[in-house]
């Protein structure tokens, strides 16, 4: 463990020496930020404007779905993409071979090898947006720490999700319009679930869990989740997150290399 949390500070730092060549670049995925969130509460605006709520879900507690939701779109950006978006390349020009020669797990190195700082306006505004809410509705440490659980289990099951997608590109090499409909997918995490009809809702949690990455912890830290939920977000958490490490092992096994 100690090593590979030593990899992980090395990837790293150089990754970030790297990117801040390019600085204006942060002030641009501001902008973008910004853009995105002032969306997002527009959005929630009309829905709200002439006195309609989702059930159960006041205008300040909808809001702690867009806070979550920027979390998680700052965490992918950070994180999954500047990754597992390379894993396509990786398989298209062949450099795969040179990740499965490396004396670590080629799953941890495709994770982990780099991440990218102009995230960090999503997650920073995600936070605020979650304190302000929160103020409003007079949550507690208590409400933010147990969020933290579920929470976690989402971004454990947006990653099994996204590494899948990528690792399928050893059959198809060209899945970017896939992840670009698992993009589109994961925005109606946005809003609260109530927010969509009864057949979506089903969609949303049991095919595609997007409720699990937004709505059920926003519910935890307004402290009205079921238990059943946090058992139920754990299981699926680490069955995805088994599942994909067995995944990516089986698909490597058509992997033919670029000298083969």
């Amino acid at each position: 463990m100690q090593r590979y949390l030593k990899l992980i500070g090395l990837f790293w730092s150089a990754a970030i020496a790297s990117e801040m060549e390019y600085r204006v670049n942060f002030i641009l995925a501001t902008l973008s930020s910004i853009g995105n969130l002032v969306g997002s509460l527009f959005g929630l605006f009309l829905f709200y404007r002439k006195g309609y709520t989702f059930a159960g879900w006041s205008w300040t507690e909808a809001l702690l779905v867009v806070g979550v939701f920027t979390l998680l779109q700052g965490y992918s950006a950070t994180f999954l993409a500047p990754n597992l978006s390379r894993i396509v390349r990786h398989v298209q020009e062949g450099t795969l071979d040179f990740v499965l020669l490396k004396p670590i797990k080629s799953q941890f190195w495709l994770s982990v090898h780099t991440l990218s700082p102009w995230g960090l306006p999503d997650l920073i505004f995600g936070g605020v947006t979650i304190g302000y809410a929160g103020t409003r509705l007079g949550l507690g440490v208590n409400n933010y720490l147990i969020s933290l659980i579920p929470l976690g289990f989402g971004l454990i099951i947006l990653y099994s999700l996204w590494f899948m997608l990528g690792a399928t590109s050893i059959w198809f090499v060209k899945i970017y319009n896939v992840t670009e409909v698992l993009r589109g997918l994961l925005e109606a995490g946005r809003y609260p679930m109530i927010a969509y009809p009864t057949a979506f809702r089903f969609f949303f949690t049991f095919i595609v869990p997007v409720a699990f990455l937004t709505t059920i912890p926003a519910e935890a830290m307004l402290g009205r989740i079921h238990t059943i939920w946090f058992v139920g977000a754990g299981l699926l958490a680490v069955v995805l997150f088994l599942f994909t490490s067995w995944f990516w092992r089986f698909a490597l096994r058509f992997y033919t290399s670029a000298s083969s």
